[in-house]
């Protein structure tokens, strides 16, 4: 029987927002040489990470979110460590015309806009019982109709005459109706329909559109609200096939992959990267409403 994967075949990261101090390259160095990426999300968690690998691979991004003092943070941090430029924007993904504004400057900043990561989203367990309309409505804003938003707008000011790329983050929650995840699984299935109409619509002006479907990813505040630290210590991640949860990294070098001219000639496509866990793990409700039952009285 195959060993397992060790520690030691992972790649570099770190659980807290800040870039990593050594890094091994598994693609060329220049990949991504002098293109550009437009991040939204990009001021923590995956996010984050993303940005610091694309960077690393002759990329400059703009990271964009709501909270400009984060932002001007991880710009600053990213930029020590890579040597690539990174402007971060102030935008509301909700809101177009903030999108178009944070786009210009872009343009004016940096000249063109090559990769688009729509990685802004909004998640937390609930029952749909507990769940307020405004809650659901929120959730599906954040994370549906701000992709729709963002990819519009960057479509429609670059892609559209230039082509390019979009990663879309979603997740497998939708898969099997997960237990507390009634507004996030509804969110991202509607993304992952939204990636194959916008593939089929904007392939013939050179823009691939894919998606990313990350599992349980340590080091992120979604990892934290979502249970992870407690799944992991009661062991509750050996039921994964790779018996673990992911990293940063990993998922950002999943994006590289679609990003990129390494995968060329895929477009319309989600890729699953959860070590397998949608497949096997328990969708355990009475678990999940334990976790949700301990947090709210926590946090009152």
């Amino acid at each position: 029987m195959a060993q397992p994967q060790r520690v030691g075949d992972l790649p570099e990261d770190v659980d807290t927002d800040d870039c990593m101090t050594s890094y091994t390259h598994i693609y060329s160095p220049d990949l991504l040489k002098d293109q550009v990426a437009f991040i939204t999300g990009g001021g923590s968690g995956i996010g984050l990470r993303i940005a610091e690998i694309l960077m690393r691979h002759g990329c400059d991004t703009v990271i964009a979110s709501r909270n400009q003092d984060k932002l001007r943070e991880a710009a600053n941090k990213l930029t020590a460590a890579t040597g690539r430029r990174c402007l971060p924007l102030c935008i509301d993904v909700r809101q177009p015309e903030t999108i178009g504004a944070a786009v210009d400057d872009t343009l004016k900043e940096l000249g063109r806009i090559d990769i688009l990561i729509n990685n802004a989203a909004g998640n937390f367990l609930c029952p749909a019982t507990s769940l307020s309309f405004n809650a659901f409505k929120t959730v599906m804003e954040i994370d549906t109709m701000g992709t729709f938003n963002t990819s519009k707008v960057v479509y429609e000011k670059w892609l559209k005459d230039h082509g390019g790329s979009i990663v879309n983050i979603s997740a497998t929650l939708g898969y099997r109706g997960q237990g507390l995840q009634v507004h996030a699984g509804s969110a991202k299935a509607a993304n992952d329909a939204m990636t194959k109409h916008l593939a089929v619509e904007w392939g013939p002006s050179g823009v691939r559109v894919n998606t990313l479907a990350p599992g349980p990813i340590s080091g992120t505040e979604g990892f934290r609200r979502l249970g992870g630290p407690r799944g992991e210590t009661s062991g509750a991640f050996q039921s994964i096939p790779l018996q673990r949860a992911g990293n940063k990294t990993e998922m950002a070098h999943s994006v590289l992959f679609l990003a990129s001219r390494a995968s060329s000639y895929v477009t319309g496509a989600i890729l699953v990267a959860d070590g397998g866990s949608w497949l096997t793990s328990a969708n355990d409700v009475s678990m999940l409403l334990g976790h949700w039952s301990s947090e709210m009285k926590r946090n009152k």
